[in-house]
Protein backbone atom coordinates (compact mmCIF):
# COMPACT_ATOMS: atom_id res chain seq x y z
CA UNK A 1 0.00 0.00 0.00
CA UNK A 2 1.25 3.47 -0.90
CA UNK A 3 -0.18 6.77 0.33
CA UNK A 4 0.61 9.92 -1.61
CA UNK A 5 0.46 13.57 -0.56
CA UNK A 6 1.11 16.38 -3.03
CA UNK A 7 2.32 19.88 -2.19
CA UNK A 8 3.79 22.94 -3.86
CA UNK A 9 0.86 24.17 -5.87
CA UNK A 10 -0.17 27.80 -5.99
CA UNK A 11 -0.75 30.89 -8.09
CA UNK A 12 1.96 31.99 -10.52
CA UNK A 13 2.17 34.37 -13.44
CA UNK A 14 2.67 33.09 -16.97
CA UNK A 15 6.33 32.39 -17.61
CA UNK A 16 6.97 31.57 -13.97
CA UNK A 17 7.98 28.33 -12.28
CA UNK A 18 6.70 26.00 -9.58
CA UNK A 19 7.99 22.75 -8.13
CA UNK A 20 5.49 20.17 -7.01
CA UNK A 21 6.38 17.47 -4.52
CA UNK A 22 4.70 14.17 -3.80
CA UNK A 23 5.58 12.48 -0.53
CA UNK A 24 4.92 8.76 -0.37
CA UNK A 25 4.52 6.45 2.55
CA UNK A 26 5.23 2.76 2.36
CA UNK A 27 8.39 0.70 2.27
CA UNK A 28 8.06 -0.19 -1.40
CA UNK A 29 8.02 3.34 -2.82
CA UNK A 30 11.33 2.79 -4.59
CA UNK A 31 9.87 -0.06 -6.63
CA UNK A 32 6.99 1.96 -8.10
CA UNK A 33 6.78 3.89 -11.32
CA UNK A 34 5.56 7.37 -10.43
CA UNK A 35 3.46 9.66 -12.57
CA UNK A 36 1.97 13.12 -12.57
CA UNK A 37 -1.44 13.82 -14.06
CA UNK A 38 -3.56 16.95 -14.22
CA UNK A 39 -7.22 17.79 -14.54
CA UNK A 40 -8.55 21.15 -15.66
CA UNK A 41 -12.16 22.18 -15.01
CA UNK A 42 -14.52 20.40 -17.37
CA UNK A 43 -11.78 18.20 -18.79
CA UNK A 44 -10.62 14.65 -18.25
CA UNK A 45 -7.58 13.84 -16.16
CA UNK A 46 -4.56 13.70 -18.47
CA UNK A 47 -1.06 12.30 -18.29
CA UNK A 48 1.75 14.80 -17.70
CA UNK A 49 4.94 12.87 -16.90
CA UNK A 50 6.26 9.62 -15.46
CA UNK A 51 9.52 8.26 -14.08
CA UNK A 52 10.59 4.65 -13.61
CA UNK A 53 11.46 3.19 -10.22
CA UNK A 54 15.18 3.75 -10.71
CA UNK A 55 14.73 7.27 -12.03
CA UNK A 56 16.66 6.33 -15.16
CA UNK A 57 13.78 6.73 -17.60
CA UNK A 58 11.25 9.51 -17.95
CA UNK A 59 8.43 10.30 -20.34
CA UNK A 60 6.43 13.47 -20.96
CA UNK A 61 3.27 14.57 -22.63
CA UNK A 62 3.97 16.64 -25.73
CA UNK A 63 2.29 19.64 -24.15
CA UNK A 64 4.89 19.85 -21.34
CA UNK A 65 8.03 18.34 -22.90
CA UNK A 66 10.93 20.75 -22.64
CA UNK A 67 9.25 22.78 -19.88
CA UNK A 68 8.56 20.23 -17.11
CA UNK A 69 11.00 17.84 -15.45
CA UNK A 70 10.05 14.84 -13.33
CA UNK A 71 12.51 13.40 -10.84
CA UNK A 72 12.53 11.26 -7.70
CA UNK A 73 14.54 10.80 -4.54
CA UNK A 74 13.96 7.29 -3.26
CA UNK A 75 15.86 8.03 -0.05
CA UNK A 76 13.24 10.68 0.74
CA UNK A 77 10.27 8.77 -0.72
CA UNK A 78 9.50 11.81 -2.83
CA UNK A 79 8.84 12.54 -6.49
CA UNK A 80 9.04 16.04 -7.93
CA UNK A 81 7.67 17.93 -10.90
CA UNK A 82 9.64 21.03 -11.81
CA UNK A 83 7.46 23.24 -13.98
CA UNK A 84 9.06 26.10 -15.92
CA UNK A 85 7.72 28.56 -18.50
CA UNK A 86 4.23 28.02 -17.19
CA UNK A 87 1.27 28.91 -19.38
CA UNK A 88 -2.36 29.68 -18.48
CA UNK A 89 -3.34 26.38 -20.10
CA UNK A 90 -1.27 24.57 -17.45
CA UNK A 91 -3.87 25.59 -14.87
CA UNK A 92 -5.27 22.42 -13.31
CA UNK A 93 -5.30 20.22 -10.26
CA UNK A 94 -2.13 18.14 -10.37
CA UNK A 95 -2.17 14.58 -9.08
CA UNK A 96 0.61 12.22 -8.16
CA UNK A 97 0.12 8.52 -8.92
CA UNK A 98 1.96 5.25 -8.34
CA UNK A 99 2.09 2.05 -10.39
CA UNK A 100 3.78 -1.19 -9.35
CA UNK A 101 4.59 -2.43 -12.85
CA UNK A 102 8.01 -0.72 -13.00
CA UNK A 103 7.48 0.48 -16.56
CA UNK A 104 6.30 3.80 -17.95
CA UNK A 105 2.56 3.95 -18.46
CA UNK A 106 0.36 6.84 -19.56
CA UNK A 107 -3.28 5.70 -19.14
CA UNK A 108 -4.62 6.90 -15.82
CA UNK A 109 -6.46 3.60 -15.27
CA UNK A 110 -3.09 1.81 -15.11
CA UNK A 111 -2.08 3.59 -11.91
CA UNK A 112 -3.02 1.98 -8.62
CA UNK A 113 -2.58 4.74 -6.05
CA UNK A 114 -3.43 8.43 -6.17
CA UNK A 115 -2.93 11.53 -4.09
CA UNK A 116 -5.58 14.14 -3.38
CA UNK A 117 -4.13 16.71 -5.76
CA UNK A 118 -2.71 20.22 -5.55
CA UNK A 119 -4.05 23.24 -7.40
CA UNK A 120 -1.85 25.08 -9.89
CA UNK A 121 -3.17 28.35 -11.30
CA UNK A 122 -1.28 30.29 -13.96
CA UNK A 123 -2.44 33.84 -14.58
CA UNK A 124 -1.95 35.62 -17.89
Amino acid sequence: QVQLVESGGGLVQAGGSLRLSCAASGRTFSSYTMGWFRQAPGKEREFVAAVTWTGSSTYYADSVAGRFTISRDNAKNTVYLQMNSLKPEDTAVYYCAADSSRIIKTPRDEYEYWGQGTQVTVSS
